[in-house]
């Protein structure tokens, strides 16, 4: 309601001027009943004319127009109508909006013809309220596109601020794997030999009938230990705790904020929920996120629909919805797309992102599962193992 304020007293000042005009114009007839209620009318009309442009604009110029052939206040009895035009013009109405001022122009005038006005008088008023109404249209969408583009620059900012948050967000990735990487091929390596060696040192001294030193037991317990903290901490590095809280199971959680903003969201699983690797779950999950959050925010009034299929060798992840996307108007892709893209091919799955035939869209994310376990793991892990890592 309060933004709907400065339209009620606009049109309350606007309703005041009018009848203050009408009463001082030496030309108009005296105001009755009927004009006041034509006057309120038209003020209602512009108090509800953010929210309903097209009516209010028609009950405006209807009133005005019957207050200037019953009462004949002058040119006042078109401001009311430009503010209603302005308005139309600003919230994207621009067809009605030069219609309604097409109409009240002709009639305004053809009423100043057929009361005998004099011809300097509708010289002088036609070019006046021609340039008005003009001025109000062009206004009306300038204003417009000055909000769009406003609108623009700010949706590119919180892109931009998601895109830094991503971006730093990876690097970190890529720096908490190049530093587990690191320690695997240094530390564990040469940790392993002491340990080895260690054992080695104690089993022959016990297989002789020696009793192992303090110091070499010292060496093996210690390396033990070393090798077990090693292990953690490359588990940490591998598996931020950030990360650790997400994963399909909390889908739901998804689609009840996606809900909440106002996009209704269905979901439905197929076969048996699993455990799974860690990576997968976790790519799962914000390729369901980031695609219910592109249908928020641009595929318009909207239905969503999400899918995890569970198969013994494949899990499978879609999001669908009926918005105003087609074929015939090709996305590009932004950088949640290709963000989800790098995630997807990078635990070795597939991804596909189009317009359905039907329009909407459609997300497709699918990752590859060793065996009926679910043991797939990331090519960067994959290659640790191979490299040696300890079990």
């Amino acid at each position: 309601m309060r933004r709907d304020l400065p339209y009620a007293l606009s049109g309350l000042a606007l309703g005041a001027l009018l009848l203050g005009n009408a009463a001082l114009a030496p030309d108009a007839a005296a105001v009755g009943a009927v004009d006041v209620v034509l006057v309120l009318a038209m003020m209602v009309a512009l108090a509800a004319c953010r929210r309903y442009p097209v009516v209010a604009l028609g009950v405006v110029t209807v009133a005005m127009l019957a207050v200037h052939v019953r009462v004949h206040p002058g040119v006042s009895a078109a401001f009311p109508v430009l503010a209603a035009v302005y308005v139309a013009a600003w919230r994207g109405q621009r067809a009605a909006a030069a219609v309604a001022s097409l109409v009240f122009l002709g009639s305004f005038l053809a009423r100043d013809i057929s009361t005998a006005q004099t011809g300097q008088l509708i010289v002088e008023r036609t070019p006046l309220l021609l340039g008005w109404f003009v001025a109000a249209n062009v206004a009306g969408l300038v204003a417009r596109q000055r909000r769009a583009y406003l609108e623009q620059v700010e949706q590119r900012a919180i892109e931009a601020e998601r895109t830094r948050e991503e971006m730093a967000l990876r690097r970190a990735g890529e720096e908490r794997l190049r530093i587990a990487r690191d320690l695997h091929d240094s530390l564990t390596h040469s940790i392993s030999v002491i340990k080895v060696q260690a054992g080695i040192a104690v089993h022959l001294a016990r297989k002789h009938g020696e009793q192992p030193s303090a110091t070499l037991l010292a060496i093996q317990e210690a390396s033990g230990a070393a090798m077990r903290e090693l292990r953690t901490t490359l588990d940490v590095l591998r598996s931020p705790a950030d990360e650790d809280r997400v994963g399909l199971a909390r889908v739901d959680e998804l689609a009840e904020r996606t809900r909440a903003a106002g996009v209704p969201v269905h979901v439905t699983v197929s076969g048996p929920p699993r455990d799974l690797p860690a990576e997968i779950d976790q790519a799962g999950y914000r390729v369901v996120q980031e695609a219910l959050t592109n249908v928020a925010r641009h595929a318009g009034p909207a239905t969503a629909r999400v899918h995890v299929e569970y198969a013994p060798a494949q899990l499978t992840v879609s999001v669908t919805d009926d918005g105003h996307a087609s074929p015939a108007h090709p996305i590009t892709p932004g950088v949640g797309l290709r963000g989800m893209r790098e995630r997807v091919t990078g635990l070795g799955g597939t991804l596909r992102a189009a317009a359905a035939n039907d329009n909407g869209f459609t997300v497709r994310a699918a990752f590859p599962l060793d065996g009926p376990g679910g043991t797939a793991r990331s090519p960067v892990v994959q290659r640790t193992q191979r490299a040696g890592e300890p079990g």
